[in-house]
């Protein structure tokens, strides 16, 4: 069954953000309020991704960061672990989906701890898709904002080990090179201009804190297997009603 067509409803003159940051949260809560384990929440968490990310492109938005599983995540008991690793692993299959309408997919977050066969998987989409130019769609898997910094500089640090850096020549721009969101085939993700947190919770929990630095938040207390596409819609419109002065008057 082909999955329903949303037209977005934006008024005329909406300021759409060039990147949004969507911090998935609620789908344990979601299964607990009807009764269900968490990985039922996880489920349909998957399929309002699907929805949510279709939507954000044709409301005109050119990166979409989810945030799919952290590197704190890990600490969640084994099962539901597994069973998130399952879905995305089922996930993968079906997002090539996303091919067919442009869409460029990469993953930011450290692989090495993923089984080797969803690291292939996961190499093979962006290979697949490296060329289109719709939206970018950036899935963060075993992801987190500080372990995102301490990479990049580890990798300066390398840099200067080697004599290729003088270390009093480092720049924010040298740093913001060498982050996940950089490594995507010579392309570098600009900063987040909206962050989207469903579940009621008002925090970063550790979701691109650099790229963060003057984005603007949205709150809302729908869970996140419940947010549509009206509700993406509602985010971006206040997102457009603020006056961002990145510091100015």
């Amino acid at each position: 069954m082909a999955e329903k067509k949303y037209i977005p409803q934006l008024p005329e003159g909406t300021q759409i953000p060039v990147h949004i940051g969507m911090i998935m949260d609620g789908n344990g809560r979601w299964a607990k309020k009807r009764g269900l384990p968490r990985k039922f929440g996880h489920r349909e968490g998957a399929q309002t991704f699907r929805t949510i990310t279709r939507h954000a492109k044709n409301c005109g938005v050119k990166y979409f960061t989810v945030y799919a599983f952290s590197t704190e995540n890990w600490k969640r008991p084994k099962d539901e672990v597994e069973a998130i690793m399952d879905l995305f692993e089922k996930y993968l299959d079906e997002v090539r989906d996303f091919i067919e309408e442009n869409i460029r997919i990469c993953f930011i977050g450290d692989r090495s701890m993923l089984r080797p066969e969803l690291q292939r998987k996961m190499a093979s989409v962006e290979e697949d898709s490296r060329d289109f130019k719709a939206m970018t769609l950036l899935i963060a898997i075993n992801y987190g904002g500080r372990d995102e910094i301490v990479h990049a500089a580890k990798r300066l640090a390398q840099e200067v080990k080697e004599g290729k850096t003088d270390p009093s020549m480092i720049t924010e721009d040298m740093l913001n090179s060498r982050l996940y969101t950089a490594e995507l085939d010579g392309d570098i993700a600009p900063d987040v201009d909206l962050i989207i947190r469903p579940s009621g919770e008002q925090r970063l929990s550790n979701f691109m804190i650099w790229q963060a630095a003057y984005a603007e938040y949205y709150f809302t207390n729908i869970l996140w297997p419940d947010f549509k596409p009206a509700d993406l819609e509602k985010a971006i419109i206040a997102y457009s009603d603020r006056n961002r002065r990145f510091g100015s008057v």
